[in-house]
């Protein structure tokens, strides 16, 4: 319990611990990331319109302390947005992690198993509603709750039908 370190606590990327989002919260920091953008770059271009009056032949020394003020705050505001955009990016899936991968990671593998998605399914757990291999199955077996029955569930790849194959023989 104490500075013991288990699975699920392991986080997939870093910062994880101090930001863990939802979907939900990613299209609000992404959202919030671009109202930021925005507001930065209006408040950049108004900077640089504070410049010919301070800069004319009057020129106010207050006025172009103003335009500095305003351009700073403009670009850490765009930056911060930038920074929000980038969070919400990197939440949606862990780095090393192809598209395909990040856009199938919660989906139901299609002729594998369903929990470690690699073997051939051999058995239903029809409590579960589970396709499991062998491995697993030793796993997730409990007679008590579960009724198992043959899977039906055919592979779907080259590789899974020959692994299939050589299963019968």
């Amino acid at each position: 319990m104490f500075g013991v370190s288990t699975a699920s606590e392991v986080p997939r990327f870093r910062g994880e611990w101090i930001l863990p989002l939802r979907q939900k919260d990613r299209q609000m920091l992404s959202r919030a990331g671009n109202w930021l953008i925005a507001v930065g770059a209006v408040a950049m271009f108004v900077a640089f319109c504070f410049l010919p009056a301070a800069l004319g032949k009057q020129g106010d020394g207050n006025l172009l302390a103003v335009g500095a003020c305003l351009l700073s705050l403009g670009a850490l505001m765009a930056a911060s947005g930038t920074y929000l955009k980038a969070r919400a990016v990197q939440a949606k899936g862990a780095p090393g992690m192809s598209s395909q991968e990040a856009k199938n990671a919660g989906r139901r593998a299609r002729g594998g198993c369903e929990l470690c998605r690699g073997d051939v399914p051999v058995i239903h757990c029809k409590v579960h509603q589970l396709h499991l291999c062998a491995a697993c199955l030793a796993e997730h077996y409990d007679f008590r709750s579960c009724a198992y029955v043959p899977s039906t569930r055919r592979p779907t790849t080259k590789a899974g039908k020959a692994l299939a194959a050589r299963a019968r023989t």
